[in-house]
């Protein structure tokens, strides 16, 4: 494996570029209109991207978002962290984790979170061995009777 560095993506041009490794975990109804249209919205808060490259392609990706709640104050919330298949259980997603916790803690944040499907299990796993913690459930009630809740690889 040649050398992974790890880049934050702040504009919809650079986010794009993930957008085939995120297939992997939004297989149906994500085209790239799409996905550019949910990060021009999500842009306008707090949100940005941490991607692993290996070369100039993406083999791995994170999406972060910075908020504050009254339990934890000011937090970075993990969202759609995957790996290319390719480049599992080889040190990326390590990498980014790593950096991701530093950038929090440079952000002045006081708990970095994430959600994990109940039934993925490595991912469960792999946060728990990166020092991560279950607080709950994270419980949603679905308006959108076509929204596609199922895991995905």
């Amino acid at each position: 494996m040649t050398t992974i560095i790890i880049k934050e993506l702040k504009t919809i041009d650079e986010m794009l570029e993930s957008y085939d490794l995120l297939t992997l975990l939004y297989p149906t109804d994500f085209s790239v209109d799409k996905y550019k249209s949910l990060l021009a919205e999500m842009l306008e808060g707090n949100y940005r991207q941490v991607a692993a490259y290996e070369g100039n392609k993406i083999v791995g990706i994170a999406g972060l978002t910075i908020a504050t709640k009254i339990w934890s104050g000011r937090y970075m919330d993990m969202d759609h962290f995957v790996v290319s298949r390719d480049h599992r259980s080889t040190g990326v997603g390590k990498k980014i984790i790593k950096y991701v916790k530093e950038l929090s803690i440079q952000e002045n944040c006081k708990i970095l979170s994430c959600d994990v499907y109940s039934e993925n299990f490595d991912a469960q796993r792999f946060y728990m061995n990166e020092r991560f913690v279950p607080r709950g459930f994270h419980f949603v009630h679905v308006n959108d009777k076509n929204l596609d809740l199922k895991a995905h690889d």
